[in-house]
């Protein structure tokens, strides 16, 4: 029985210790033992679409669907992390050959490279914007 009684004074000790360890910065104790809160980054300024899709064509698009009439718009602030999204528009060629007409993706850029792209889809902003030729 004493030894019951020594193993959860034990695991109260434990835990009641183990739980100081994690106090956020509002948590009400005191400040040496609060984490420190980290300080983000300032967002980087927007970049130049205009070069950077240039420059990195065959990331956005791949070179068998010949690419024409590129047109982008100007970045947004991705909500989500410190990176920017912009739309990019195209006339773009299938595999086979035929025309597959105007496409439209949005590119995430993230220090000046396109680090992620994907389809526009009908409730994306793409439609709404401004465009202009590379």
């Amino acid at each position: 029985m004493l030894r019951i009684v020594a193993h959860v004074a034990l695991v109260a000790c434990a835990l009641a210790l183990g739980a100081c360890g994690f106090a956020d910065s509002r948590a009400p104790v005191p400040e040496f033992m609060r984490i420190k809160e980290v300080e983000q980054p300032p967002p980087e300024p927007p970049p130049d679409v205009r070069r950077v899709v240039r420059e990195q064509i065959d990331v956005v698009f791949l070179n068998t669907s010949y690419p024409r009439e590129v047109v982008v718009a100007l970045p947004h602030h991705e909500a989500r992390g410190p990176g920017w999204t912009a739309c990019v528009r195209a006339q773009l060629t299938s595999a086979t050959g035929s025309a597959l007409g105007t496409q439209t993706y949005i590119v995430t850029i993230n220090d000046g490279k396109v680090i992620d792209r994907r389809r526009a889809e009908a409730d994306d902003i793409c439609g709404s914007e401004a465009y202009e030729p590379i």
